[in-house]
């Protein structure tokens, strides 16, 4: 797979196209991607994506916090485990949200001479979204592309859709984000010194300095799997703000405890699999009680990763 940062040093010909945001590649995203990539390879073509970066929501003001559910390159690796070819994505700003429809897909097409465009069937893009569908079918037949729409995927009557995970994992509801995503939910971190307090309660846990834009679990204890220097481990994981030792304190940590482990990971990079939340956090009567549920919480982990 080839991921492109821009369209400057692009030169594709006959592609199979489709345009999208795909933040998480949830199962709704597999679906067009499957279409795609099935379609373009059973005649020689390659499949590709175009997706943006930052979020086209995040840059007009629309929404506040970015809240992303994968990195660029962790969107482009999920692509290319689905089959995707080329992996462009498009810086977005200020001129390409005031670049109109048809000048976009001009100049997308002079780059990739595009055979086939599939789309949501809610799709739309350029200044002020006037590239619907409707539009761009009609910009297909002067450009020599043709257009299909791919209807939404839903689950138990709810249309999949990115906004949605975030809901769901805002609520602490990771189970639901699985289902939806066709995958735990994960995060990656960087393990930094923290305080040791873990360590003298004989709970060792591991800091994860995180991407500051990444969509971060509801405050509470939960099960994951982690991946550790290319180990898989059991693991408890405790993000909020630690209210028995500080219930003052407005930052939100990320910790988890690698159950059977006790190798040195400082400056390592932890994977954590969002499998089952245990609990909310709450604040304890004293040291001793913490400890007392901890244990409860790993013997409960255990149990739901057997």
């Amino acid at each position: 797979m080839q991921h492109y940062r821009s369209l400057e040093n692009v030169h594709l010909h006959n592609v199979w196209l489709t345009i999208g945001q795909f933040d998480g590649v949830h199962r709704g995203h597999q679906e067009i991607i499957r279409k795609l990539t099935d379609g373009a390879h059973a005649v020689q073509s390659p499949a590709a994506v175009i997706t943006f970066f930052p979020h086209p929501a995040v840059v007009l003001g629309k929404r506040v916090k970015p809240a992303y559910l994968t990195t660029p390159d962790e969107r482009a690796f999920l692509l290319a485990d689905l089959g995707v070819d080329v992996v462009i994505t498009h810086p977005f700003d200020s001129l390409v949200a005031t670049t109109s429809a048809q000048d976009f897909m001009t100049n997308l097409n002079t780059k990739l001479d595009i055979d086939q465009l599939m789309v949501g069937y809610d799709f739309a893009l350029g200044r002020d979204r006037a590239g619907d569908v409707e539009t761009l079918i009609a910009l297909g037949e002067q450009l020599d592309y043709t257009v299909t729409t791919i209807s939404p995927f839903e689950i138990d009557g709810e249309v999949i859709s990115s906004s949605l995970i975030r809901k769901s994992i805002f609520a602490g509801q990771v189970e639901k984000a699985a289902q939806l995503l066709g995958r735990a939910y994960r995060i990656n971190g960087e393990v930094v010194p923290g305080d040791g307090r873990g360590s003298t309660i004989g709970i060792p846990t591991a800091n994860l300095k995180m991407w500051r834009d990444r969509a971060i679990p509801a405050a509470g204890v939960y099960v994951c799997r982690a991946q550790v220097n290319g180990k898989t481990l059991d693991a408890v994981t405790n993000i909020g703000i630690r209210p028995t030792f500080d219930p003052q304190s407005e930052l939100t940590w990320v910790e988890t405890h690698l159950l059977d482990f006790s190798e040195n990971i400082y400056g390592q990079e932890i994977q954590l699999n969002f499998i089952a939340r245990l609990r909310d956090e709450q604040r304890f009567p004293d040291i001793q009680s913490l400890v007392e549920q901890i244990h409860k919480d790993i013997e409960l982990a255990r149990n739901t990763l057997n």
